[in-house]
């Protein structure tokens, strides 16, 4: 069986697209499918039905179950989470595995709450069971199973995640949400919580901080945009100057702002849009959901309703009579009943409807905004194209290329993925412009910083804007987690950042995804013989150009290994979330691999026996690692890098095993003359600027 990447959906081995959601297939990456991730875990269990149970024929109790469970199954699976397995009337879903979407703490906690909300209507309008759940969420690191197949009772996920949800699960509240610290930590900012005593819980050596989860405080797919608009002045800028020539000259025009999740797209579209209505312009706006969309031109729907005043609680005919009410006012009288036909179709306030020809909706829809445009110029935002139904896509084209003299401007948000599923988005239009999102500067990186946290120390800065590489949704991250902690010091990355990082992993191809994890073995710079000594160099200059293309890696005009293409990251977080994917014994086996390539490819000086050293400490080979320390160590103190030898010495130290007396003499020895050259260089430079 092939498992597609893009949904879990089993496929068998001859299909070349999924069954389930029409991607295309492709065969699994040799090695390992084994992988560490951050998942979320959700247990949902029923309360009291063991004991009521007993009380029932078997297939009295399958016939309660079989609804339940099926139910339970939905609504985790319309999230994004895979069910791993049923265990009597527990559930135990996982999020961010086998595919990461960047958000997932999050939708596991949407969908735990959408479950406690959907088995509480069913039982109240059908089952009549009574039914009361309790229910946890949990977020953090653990062993994945790529290729498992739950549906066959193959377990998935392994880990203390697992283990602290199902302990959660069973302090939660009845018919409550209970989450531990990083699910609450990652969705504070999009789920209303209140707080609840620590979870003394079974095998744990320090009781576990817990949340219960009330409600979503803002729509799926949103985040909170607040404060100053750092270092896009050129962007709005150009923004404002196509909108001034729309207005003016009634030209319409199609903006595309492409960039990777966090750069500030949907904050750059905030700005703009308050800008076009001081301008005198109206500013609708609408989004692609990655999960739960009931319709394929749900991003249009939101605009529409926003139009015509339309609410989410609003009752299909109050919502038919206000769309009515609107195209009477906007449209003449002949296309009127037509025009809010379709649009009832598209919005899904007509169930019953359907329209034949294509042309013949998108055309109603032309007709609705021409009308609406005439009236006062008008700027239609499209949020997160690259989730978008095709068809949306379609209209958004179509209306781009045929709507004509008049003051409309269609601005679209897309992460770069946009172009791989659509690679002519925009040709041969009369008026397009994409607009790519670079990072912020240094500089701008650090006032974005010290905006958020006005007490950081410049060197906390410096460092802060260094690991979070122009990001702003990085920078905030790693900021409130600073402030959490109280300390700069921390090493781990917050889950959001590895969520989102992770996200664009899994949304590459296999092969070139594969080649990727290989590169972060070697390191921040990499060379094309040693990956050719990792794995498999089949199309291995197409892989690494198409890396390239996506901007996640860049050939160095020139290599320190002659003969030899070297390569660096572009982006040293991609590196560290590549990095610590893999498990620990394929990290070994590439280390060595890597060390095994540095032994052939150069003279074994410099930089490279440091590099030797620690590929293969790293790869499980102390003994093999110690010479090359306390060579490097060697060198280093021959070019009175002092400081930097005690530093070797000691990594060739912790390696050494106690029961060789001699070896750790001789190293013990090195490193005391090293530290004590070290302090005494100091003085001795005062001694010669004396004399």
């Amino acid at each position: 069986m092939i498992v597609c990447a893009n949904c879990g959906q089993e496929n068998p081995e001859q299909a070349k697209f999924c069954f389930a959601c029409g991607q295309p297939l492709e065969a699994a990456p040799s090695g390992s499918r084994d992988e560490r991730r951050i998942v979320s875990v959700v247990f949902v269990d029923l309360v009291g039905f063991t004991g009521r149970a007993e009380k029932l024929d078997p297939e009295d109790v399958r016939a309660v179950l079989s609804p339940y469970h099926d139910l339970v199954r939905s609504e985790l699976e319309s999230f994004g989470g895979v069910v791993e397995k049923f265990i009597g009337d527990a559930i135990m879903a996982v999020f961010g595995a086998p595919t990461a979407y960047g958000d997932d703490p999050e939708r596991a906690v949407r969908a735990a709450l959408a479950v406690r909300d959907a088995v509480r209507e069913a039982d109240e309008r059908d089952l009549h069971l009574d039914l009361q759940l309790r229910i946890a969420v949990n977020t953090g690191e653990a062993l994945v199973s790529l290729g498992a197949r739950p549906a066959l009772g193959e377990a998935m996920v392994a880990g203390d995640v697992v283990n602290t949800a199902s302990r959660l699960q069973g302090a939660a509240p009845v018919n409550g949400v209970i989450v531990g610290r990083e699910t609450y930590g990652a969705t504070k900012d999009a789920i209303h919580y209140e707080p609840t005593s620590p979870v003394e819980a079974k095998g744990k050596s320090q009781p576990v901080m817990a949340w219960i989860a009330i409600e979503p405080t803002v729509p799926a797919g949103t985040r909170r945009q607040t404060g100053v608009l750092v270092g896009r002045g050129p962007e709005l800028d150009l923004l404002r100057g196509v909108w001034e020539r729309v207005a003016i000259e009634r030209v319409p025009h199609l903006v595309t702002v492409l960039g990777p999740a966090g750069i500030g797209k949907t904050r750059l579209a905030q700005e703009f849009g308050e800008t076009v209505e001081e301008l005198g312009g109206r500013s609708v706006q609408g989004r692609s959901l990655p999960y739960r969309e009931s319709s394929a031109y749900f991003g249009f729907a939101m605009q529409v309703k926003q139009l015509c005043g339309i609410f989410e609680s609003d009752p299909s005919d109050v919502g038919l009579a206000k769309l009515h009410e609107r195209v009477a006012d906007v449209s003449s009288a002949a296309d009127v009943e037509k025009v809010t036909r379709h649009l009832a179709i598209l919005l899904g306030l007509d169930r019953e409807g359907s329209v034949e020809d294509r042309e013949e909706l998108f055309f109603s829809v032309r007709v609705f905004i021409e009308s609406v445009a005439a009236h006062k110029p008008t700027l239609l935002v499209f949020e997160d194209i690259h989730w978008a139904d095709r068809s949306l896509l379609d209209l958004i084209e179509l209306l781009a290329a045929r709507l004509r003299n008049l003051p409309v401007l269609i601005l679209t948000l897309a992460r770069p993925e946009l172009l791989d599923s659509r690679p002519a988005w925009g040709g041969g239009l009369p008026a397009y412009s994409a607009l790519p999102l670079a990072p912020l500067s240094p500089e701008e990186s650090r006032e974005l910083a010290e905006h958020r946290l006005a007490n950081l120390s410049n060197e906390d800065l410096a460092r802060l804007a260094q690991t979070a590489e122009g990001n702003p949704l990085f920078i905030e991250q790693l900021v409130a987690t600073i402030a959490e902690a109280a300390s700069a010091q921390s090493d781990s990355l917050p889950t959001t950042i590895r969520g989102l990082v992770s996200a664009r992993l899994d949304a590459l191809p296999a092969e070139e995804r594969s080649l990727l994890l290989d590169a972060a073995v070697v390191g921040r710079t990499f060379w094309r013989g040693a990956l050719e000594r990792i794995g498999d160099g089949d199309r291995l200059s197409e892989r690494l150009g198409a890396l390239e293309g996506r901007d996640l890696i860049v050939r160095d005009t020139g290599s320190i290994m002659e003969g030899e293409q070297q390569y660096a990251f572009k982006h040293v977080l991609i590196r560290e979330v590549a990095y610590e994917l893999l498990p620990r014994a394929d990290r070994q086996d590439r280390h060595a691999r890597v060390a095994e390539f540095f032994e052939a490819s150069t003279a074994e000086v410099g930089e490279a026996v440091a590099a030797l050293a620690r590929h293969w400490r790293d790869a499980g080979h102390p003994e093999r690692a110690i010479p090359y320390f306390v060579q490097a160590g060697e060198q280093a103190e021959r070019g009175w890098a002092k400081d930097q030898a005690a530093v070797l010495y000691n990594e060739a130290l912790e390696l050494v095993p106690e029961t060789d007396a001699e070896q750790l003499a001789k190293v013990r020895r090195k490193l005391a003359m090293a530290l004590a050259a070290a302090v005494h260089i100091p003085d001795a430079r005062i001694l010669m600027q004396e004399g």
